[in-house]
């Protein structure tokens, strides 16, 4: 007697809820500032207070655009050592007021190196760009070159006699200057809440040698420390749920056959079947290599296979999406996802000779969809 019959198996697979970026305009506010303006007084002495205000725009995950406006005044001074004279050593400084805007371009170093977290505590960014630099009221170079006319005469920074008429700041200007300068630095965010950041900032600026009006044959630089805050415009990420692959379905023919023999002193029956490969996606989340509970139980399913079918092997292979990160972090995060399944089977007591592994990276997708590509694929059989 031949009885055939039809069964379906299906494992139930659950989907993913993902961050999605959102592009935003945010502002500035950093009250609390101080710059330092290279020069050849002590360090304490080319100190002066300094605010930003900044307007910017961030148009993907790791690029934005930013326009900053950075003011209050600049410090200088030049010390005299007196060599030839009867007098002390003699030391002159002064200090303008500026104003320099910049526009910038921002890449954001935390989701560069880590992916985008919108809950990320705190996120780095480097930025840099070009502006101008208006410059005024420079009253007290003038008084400090008279200065040093009457007390020394006409002579260098070094005390060299210099030709009459020669002015001791050889690059002493007046009225307003706008001259044209080059920044860059890093800027970070304390996250409070999705709005609202506490925010900390390091600049350098250079541009040309007549700044400070002292002739020194290179760049003038001036350096910025800035906090503050920060505010976000809308909305800065959404979620997005990522349902699984459609759960396989598997259809095995049963056969028994039931031979009865007449005269026999007993019946016998044998039945064929044969264990179907059992293919399981361990799906991750951004970033991270780490087995949620949600997936554990695909663990659970290739170990019972592995016990139930003695002679069955099992092979690992992990991937990254290519929509984030480049080839160095997603090999990381391919092969460390492979890793961890591997280990799992290992505790749970599977043999590490029947055990094959493997890791794509992001140049090799298995999902239509790029997310759905964080994920590690098990294949028994």
């Amino acid at each position: 007697m031949l009885v055939a019959g039809l069964t379906a198996s299906a494992q139930e697979q659950k989907g993913t809820t993902e961050y999605v970026f959102e592009p935003h305009w945010y502002v500035q506010v950093q009250p609390l500032g101080v710059q330092y303006t290279l020069g050849e007084r002590d360090f304490g002495d080319l100190l002066s207070y300094n605010v930003q205000a900044t307007i910017g725009r961030q148009f993907t995950k790791l690029w934005g655009a930013r326009l900053a406006v950075n003011a209050w005044q600049s410090k200088a001074g030049s010390k005299y050592d007196g060599v030839g004279y009867a007098w002390a050593n003699k030391e002159y400084g002064w200090k303008w007021n500026y104003i320099a805007p910049t526009i910038d371009g921002t890449l954001n170093l935390s989701n560069l190196i880590a992916g985008f977290n919108p809950n990320r505590v705190f996120n780095l960014t480097a930025f840099a760009g070009i502006g101008l630099n208006i410059a005024w009221k420079n009253d007290q170079a003038a008084t400090a070159n008279a200065q040093i006319k009457n007390d020394l005469g006409y002579v260098d920074q070094n005390g060299k006699p210099q030709p009459l008429g020669t002015e001791p700041l050889a690059y002493l200007w007046d009225g307003t200057k706008l001259r044209l300068l080059g920044q860059f630095g890093l800027n970070g965010d304390f996250k409070i809440n999705d709005k609202w950041s506490i925010n900390v900032e390091v600049a350098a600026n250079t541009l040309n040698d007549k700044y400070n009006s002292k002739k020194a044959k290179n760049w003038d630089w001036y350096f910025n420390a800035l906090a503050g805050v920060k505010y976000n415009f809308g909305k800065t990420y959404s979620t997005r749920f990522i349902p699984a692959p459609e759960p396989e379905i598997r259809y095995v023919e049963k056969i028994v056959e039931k031979i009865v023999e007449v005269p026999a002193p007993a019946a016998a029956e044998t039945a064929a079947t044969a264990a179907e490969p059992l293919r399981r996606d361990i799906f991750f989340t951004i970033g991270k290599t780490i087995i949620r509970k949600s997936e554990q139980q695909k663990i659970n399913d290739v170990v019972e296979y592995m016990k139930a079918n003695p002679e069955a092997k099992v092979n690992v292979t992990g991937y990254a999406d290519a929509g984030t990160g480049n080839d160095r972090i997603n090999d990381r995060l391919a092969a460390g996802r492979a890793d961890v399944v591997v280990k799992a089977l290992k505790k749970a007591g599977i043999a590490a000779s029947r055990i094959s592994y493997d890791s794509k990276g992001a140049r090799v997708q298995p999902f239509a969809d790029n997310d759905s590509n964080r994920v590690s694929i098990v294949i028994a059989e």
